[in-house]
């Protein structure tokens, strides 16, 4: 997945002139010198708690050192941002963002942080393909006898997302007014909370990564309809896009990465960067995260600070044309 460049070059040239202040910490092997954690802003279970978890197992021994997975859920991984952009920027405490982090001050307007200033970033982890999914056992087969169902009878369908500005929110409110439907979009913490309401049949559809929903599909339980991507997804090839199910031009991705508190040393982002980036290039790691669904995202600090803020500007000016702020 490619990241897009922006003004995280200023970043870029103030921690390059800080670099050689904190080299010999970075080579004296005083980081890290004791456990290391990874808070996630959603329950247990979902894509980016795997994903954590995956990093966990693969860089912690890297660095000689256990990283422990924090599960903070709630509205929309605020709550856990809040806590890491409070905490000591030192390397030791980390959070897993999916790509709602981006959205998340446009949508809540009134955070105690600031999507882009209050953090470091580290690394791209992965990126995952966002599907529309039912029971089953739901009469519809395809998005557009959904959507033609939808339209005959308005508010009655309900979708689960991850509420918020999660990339399964701002999904199901792109799919209502690209497609111009009137569906409700039902607020859960986190993608296996949406796949149990489906699973019930709490709620008529489920919106969630293909990584999280796709053991469900494979063991014939949940019906995928459509994946958000431009193309389909190379893991459920035979699931076909929504532009593909007649809503032209839809092109929704999910992705998740690495970011610290502002202000963390430059050295120590590096080592981080270069660990993940060595994880994420090993064969047992790239299988498991196809078997998920999921494509690795390696690159620079740099490259994923340009790409965060880049989607920054895309969500935020999406969730102001449709106008959508929290509750």
């Amino acid at each position: 997945m490619k990241f897009v460049s922006s003004r995280w070059a200023l970043g870029a040239l103030i921690a390059a002139s800080t670099l050689l202040s904190h080299t010999a910490f970075a080579q004296d092997g005083g980081y890290p010198n004791k456990p290391i954690k990874i808070v996630v802003g959603f329950a247990a279970g979902g894509p980016a708690d795997i994903l954590a978890r995956i990093v966990a197992d693969t860089v912690g021994p890297a660095l000689g050192q256990a990283i422990v997975v924090e599960n903070k859920a709630g509205a929309g991984g605020t709550i856990a941002a809040t806590q890491v952009a409070k905490a000591p920027a030192d390397g030791y405490t980390l959070m897993l963002v999916s790509s709602g982090h981006t959205g998340n001050g446009a949508y809540y307007g009134n955070l105690p942080y600031d999507t882009v200033k209050s953090f470091t970033p580290i690394g791209g982890v992965a990126s995952t393909p966002v599907v529309i999914l039912v029971n089953a056992n739901s009469p519809y087969k395809t998005l557009q006898d959904m959507v033609a169902d939808a339209r005959k009878h308005p508010d009655k369908l309900n979708f689960g997302t991850g509420g918020g500005a999660t990339l399964t929110n701002l999904a199901t409110e792109q799919l209502k007014s690209d497609a111009k439907v009137d569906v409700k979009a039902i607020a859960y913490k986190g993608g296996s909370a949406v796949l149990t309401a489906v699973l019930t049949g709490e709620i008529e559809a489920g919106v969630d990564t293909v990584s999280s929903s796709m053991e469900l599909a494979r063991s014939g339980r949940v019906r995928m309809l459509a994946v958000t991507s431009a193309k389909r997804s190379a893991v459920v090839p035979q699931v076909p896009t929504v532009t593909e199910s007649g809503v032209p031009k839809f092109d929704i991705t999910g992705w998740y990465g690495l970011i610290a508190p502002a202000g963390t040393p430059p050295a120590v982002v590096q080592k981080l960067n270069t660990e993940l980036n060595k994880a994420l290039a090993l064969p047992a790691v790239r299988e498991r995260l196809q078997g998920l669904g999921a494509e690795s995202m390696e690159g620079t600090p740099i490259q994923f600070g340009h790409f965060m803020e880049s989607e920054t500007t895309r969500w935020s000016a999406l969730i102001q044309r449709l106008n959508l702020r929290a509750q």
